[in-house]
């Protein structure tokens, strides 16, 4: 009869112990740091408009932010609810940031697969992206019409940057991995597929965390112009008849929903990386 030999998993050392504590401690430290300044801010926010040291006309309170809020989810027949309006904007960054990446991703695979072009485009892209796309709505508007030119301003906010981003993550693939698919008889689209796509991964993610963020300033900044719907709507139209508390709760949505996209983002990060 075989003896059955059971094996079990020594404890943890002290000293890998005491990390984990450290690590717990410093996540903590962390969040309750970050917490804090949220509510030194906040009480801030709320008692110095109040003590009247900051005009309460411009800056409103966080207290009055809730009941408006409330206030803007009825909707009628002349205006929409806050939520109509916040979906509107989510809806348009999400088109943008998708259409960025899309098109960025392609024409970064041109940039790479001709390298020539890159070299005749290259000066354009930078300056392209140097520019202020904020001087472009006006002219969007007048190119695509009020709807479209929401879009337009997105796409165009976002676009360079990401060509730039991933063409240099492209760029930065290991060259050794190309020149062993190379001697195994790999093709320039397999190389392209299974070797520099892969490996920019980290790149691609990075690209999405800038992206996120762009598209919505895009959104906003084209809704400012032409849209009568949207949460940039919200803030301009509040700004026009000098009601803060719309103006003030328009902005804390925004910062909710970008907020949720970078989480969103960020789970996906994890996600695929521990795929990797």
């Amino acid at each position: 009869m075989s003896k059955v030999e059971i094996l079990t998993l020594a404890p943890p050392s002290a000293e890998y112990a005491e990390w984990l504590a450290r690590e717990r401690r410093n996540r903590l430290t962390i969040r309750g740091t970050q917490l804090a300044l949220l509510l030194i801010f906040l009480i801030l926010w709320e008692v110095l408009p109040r003590a009247q040291i900051v005009n309460p006309l411009f800056t409103s309170y966080p207290s009055a932010l809730w009941p408006t809020f409330l206030e803007l989810l009825k909707s009628t027949p002349q205006s929409a609810g806050i939520l109509t309006h916040a979906w509107a904007t989510v809806l348009a960054t999400i088109i943008g940031f998708t259409a960025a990446m899309l098109i960025g991703i392609a024409i970064a695979a041109a940039l790479w697969w001709w390298r020539s072009l890159h070299d005749v485009l290259d000066p354009y892209l930078v300056v392209a992206n140097a520019m202020p796309k904020t001087a472009f709505v006006p002219i969007f508007y007048i190119w695509l019409g009020a709807t479209l030119s929401i879009y337009g301003m997105s796409l165009a906010i976002s676009l360079f940057v990401t060509i730039l981003m991933i063409y240099n993550g492209f760029q930065g693939t290991d060259p050794n991995k190309i020149k062993l698919a190379q001697t195994f008889g790999a093709t320039k689209s397999q190389i392209l597929a299974k070797v520099v796509l892969p490996g920019s991964v980290p790149t691609l993610i990075a690209a999405l965390k800038v992206n996120v963020g762009l598209s919505l300033v895009g959104v906003v900044v084209g809704e400012f112009q032409s849209a009568n719907l949207g949460l940039g709507y919200l803030i301009q139209y509040g700004s026009q008849i000098f009601k803060l508390n719309i103006v003030m709760t328009a902005i804390t949505i925004l910062a909710i929903v970008s907020s949720l996209m970078y989480l969103a983002i960020s789970w996906l990060e994890a996600v695929v990386m521990r795929r990797r």
